[in-house]
């Protein structure tokens, strides 16, 4: 941008409006969720003629509870009645970027000096349009755009309403106060509805800092809210766009190449289409695909396509060859450095004991129980979609590149998800492109719905990785030396999620660069989930070989880390650590940073021979703060399930270049008759913000596998558990 069109819109010359996403209202943008009876305060609120507050929220659903937690947020400042709520999801339009993320991530903070906080606001505003960054992930939307957005928004437009309050009762605004979607004066005892001065309210300029309420303040945050999208699963009425209907659209399924990297080589429609119902039989980039008037016809002519496909060269990668070449990379020596502290080298000469270990994880799946689909339909030179997916806005770039149409000519009608754990972001973007080589393939509107099989299998995948340690104790069993590089196919951030919060002294951790020709993305809680693991099983081992108890020699190496240790207590308690156990049963414990968050579980198993049975697991959760207890308490516990299947039957493996696995008889889930009993206990530190969303699962399998051997003596250094255990 030119520099004064840039003051200018950032409301730093002129006059100009203040920031765009929260407090300039665009029509144009609004049209598929305004009326002309709608009063918009900010782009994320307006105010109805029945007194109801329409609040749009930029995060999209897909299962976390995040449109009720987020809405309590924004409710909470504003004073608005919460059964006088309509909440909606935002459209994919650039007013909607969820900049408060990239702050989050990449400034790690969201305030600044006054003077400064336009010029702030509006760099990541603009950066994030720009990057059509409309994202769910990273447990990031209570933390930052709840925290920085939500409370903003909800405290400038009751800010407003009260300005015009006081105007219109030519009051001081000290005298007047919000409560219920009403505006007060308590002493003349007058009060109007927040409707009634909706429009006055309207002409007043939002303040970018407007005053936060007190926590102890709070009436709605901080309470167990029902979530907003409860009944309508319940009763089945909750729309995903997998039931959409549209006349004359048609229904398509796909099968890639099955090796990763591999295309067409030949193709023969005629068996196919010569079958009832079929439409089109197509060749896109890497698969074929069937357009029919139902999905089983479109299948049942999918499994008839006489079809050829090459392997892009990778028929000779396998899971077993790529961990020999894991081995020949640590055997090497060479790694990039994530944290280095002291000398490790000369202090582990003067130590008394050493200890080694390695551990190995393999590639994940996601596994929504929504497999992933999209619906398109070109006509009249626009591209429409509706989909469930993590980042609208960046779908809708994705889906103009593709097409290669201005984003100005697609539209993105965005739907709630039925799971995704990262699979249905634009860092996983093969259904949304299948889905617009469709559509621009054919002149009706076109559903694309992938089986189990195909999502599976062509997925990006959480990366496989092997990890080494090695650890010098000095006379009293404690740690003097640290020293853990592990491989990194991608994916691994800054290495962030391989440091530990031990004291210990002289520390180096690095990666071992290495290759895979296998889609990668990021999977719920992406590399703590690995990292979590490795280190929370490697210290245990260290307090063995210290012969000390687990929890107080965790204790002893966190002097400096007191939410740490309150976790660890608190888990520690309520599952009993310490009291007498039946033979073959046994207690674990492990406490993982992520996100903002800190968690501890202790898990209690039963080995009875080989066969494993995971009895009860207990979360302590410090997420500094709790919006709504009951959604919370629903995704720790949801992490831990996600974590214990991956712990006890997760394995992608890959033969021949083509993964075998396809559906749940072979990429099993944990049910409801394994599932253990689960105590969740939150912890109120009164830090910043922490995420919820994906905490739950990094500590489970180091937990389990530390209860494991509490109950057995025997160490599980590889996952999953199915490989060496009945389970």
């Amino acid at each position: 941008m030119k520099r004064r069109a840039f003051l200018v819109a950032g409301g730093l010359a002129g006059g100009g409006l203040a920031l765009g996403y929260i407090f300039t209202p665009n029509r144009l943008a609004l049209r598929a969720v305004s009326t002309p009876e709608q009063i918009w305060l900010t782009s994320w609120v307006s105010i109805n003629a029945d007194n109801t507050v329409t609040i749009l929220v930029p995060q999209t659903e897909m299962g976390q509870g995040i449109h009720t937690a987020l809405s309590m947020m924004l409710a909470e400042e504003m004073e608005a009645d919460w059964s006088l709520l309509d909440i909606r999801q935002a459209p994919a339009e650039e007013i909607y970027v969820t900049d408060k993320i990239a702050q989050g991530f990449m400034a790690g903070r969201t305030d600044v000096p006054d003077p400064l906080q336009k010029l702030w606001d509006y760099s990541f505003y603009k950066a994030s349009g720009m990057h059509s960054l409309q994202l769910t992930g990273g447990s990031t939307s209570v933390r930052f755009t709840g925290q920085g957005g939500m409370r903003i928004a909800g405290a400038a437009a009751r800010e407003m309403l009260l300005r015009a309050a006081a105007a219109h009762w030519k009051v001081a605004q000290a005298e007047c106060r919000a409560a219920l979607s009403h505006l007060h004066h308590d002493p003349s005892g007058r009060s109007v509805r927040f409707a009634d001065l909706a429009a006055a309210a309207a002409e007043h300029m939002p303040s970018l800092t407007p005053r936060l309420k007190a926590k102890q303040d709070y009436v709605l945050c901080g309470k167990p809210v029902p979530r907003i999208d409860l009944a309508g699963k319940v009763t089945g009425a909750q729309a995903y766009a997998g039931d959409l209907r549209l006349d004359g659209m048609k229904v398509a399924t796909i099968r890639h190449a099955p090796v990763f990297g591999g295309d067409v080589k030949s193709l023969e429609p005629g068996p196919a289409r010569a079958l009832p119902g079929v439409a089109d039989v197509l060749q896109i980039p890497g698969a074929v695909v069937v357009t029919a008037d139902n999905y089983w016809r479109a299948s049942k002519a999918l499994a008839a396509l006489a079809v050829e496909f090459s392997d892009g060269g990778n028929s000779g990668f396998s899971s077993e060859r790529m961990c020999r070449d894991f081995s020949a990379a640590l055997d090497a020596g060479e790694f990039s450095a994530d944290h280095q502290q002291g000398d490790a080298a000369a202090a582990g000469s003067a130590a008394s004991g050493r200890v080694q270990a390695e551990y190995r994880v393999p590639f994940l799946a996601h596994a929504p129980m929504e497999p992933v689909n999209c619906a398109a339909w070109r006509r009249d030179g626009q591209l429409e979609l509706w989909i469930g997916v993590q980042n609208p806005l960046g779908a809708r770039a994705l889906a103009a590149e593709t097409a290669g149409l201005d984003m100005e000519n697609v539209v993105v009608h965005p739907y709630q998800m039925g799971g995704s754990f990262g699979r249905k972001s634009t860092f996983g973007p093969n259904f949304i492109r299948a889905a617009v080589h469709t559509a621009m393939r054919v002149p009706y509107p076109v559903k694309l719905i992938w089986s189990r099989e195909e999502d599976i299998r062509h997925d990006y995948y959480r990366p496989a990785e092997l990890s080494r340690f090695e650890a010098q104790l000095d006379a009293g069993g404690k740690p003097v030396t640290w020293l853990n590089r592990y491989t990194d196919i991608g994916l691994n951030g800054g290495g962030e999620a391989a440091l530990i919060p031990y004291a210990v002294e002289h520390q180096q951790i690095g990666r071992v660069p290495c290759e895979a020709p296998v889609p990668l993305g990021y999977w719920r809680s992406v590399e703590y989930s690995c990292q979590g693991y490795f280190y929370e099983s490697f210290i245990d081992e260290l307090a063995h070989h210290a012969a000390q108890d687990p929890l107080e020699y965790r204790l002893a190496l966190l002097d400096e880390k007191p939410r740490y240790q309150a976790a660890l207590r608190l888990a520690a308690e309520k599952i009993g650590w310490g009291r007498p156990l039946p033979e073959n049963s046994g207690t674990g414990i492990a406490v993982v940073a992520s996100f903002g968050s800190i968690v501890a579980q202790a898990v209690q198993v039963a080995v009875t021979g080989d066969r494993l049975r995971v009895e009860k697991v207990v979360a302590a959760v410090d997420p500094g703060e709790v919006i709504n207890p009951a959604t919370a308490r629903d995704q720790v516990e949801s992490g831990i399930i996600y974590g214990l299947t991956a712990a006890l039957y997760g394995d992608i493996t890959v033969d021949g270049g083509r993964v075998r696995q396809g559906n749940f008889t072979d990429y099993r889930m944990v049910r409801m008759d394994n599932t253990p009993s689960m105590e969740v206990y939150f912890i109120d530190s009164g830090a910043a913000p922490g995420g919820m969303g994906e905490v739950g699962t990094p500590p489970l399998a180091p937990a389990l596998c530390n209860a494991i051997f509490a109950a057995t003596g025997r160490r599980m250094r590889r996952l999953p558990l199915q490989d060496q255990l009945s389970v």
